[in-house]
């Protein structure tokens, strides 16, 4: 049958044949980028009011950058948040 996933096809072949893989990537690295960053501000005991106030930005830009359902995620806002947390940011294409 056309559209249905083959026994033994894999999970990213499945999400490309439905037309979300893309969508369903993004959300999977913005949710791990999240949860370091949440992490990170655990582990220094800094409040998201802290953070925010340490990034040069509102509370309400820092709530969506730890969103994990919004994908938008600009590299200066990573790599601000990153800095202020004592870390570097590491991107690789495989």
């Amino acid at each position: 049958m056309p559209g249905k996933a083959k026994i033994g096809s894999s999970f990213d072949e499945f999400l490309k044949e439905d037309g979300i893989y893309e969508d369903v990537t993004a959300v999977a690295v913005k949710r791990s980028v999240a949860a370091q960053i949440a992490k990170a501000m655990a582990d220094g005991m800094i409040s998201k009011a802290e953070m925010a106030r340490r990034m040069k930005t509102s509370r309400s830009q820092l709530d969506r950058f730890l969103d994990p359902r919004h994908t938008k995620l600009q590299l200066d806002t990573l790599i601000r948040a990153a800095r202020v947390l004592g870390r570097d940011v590491k991107i690789e294409l495989t």
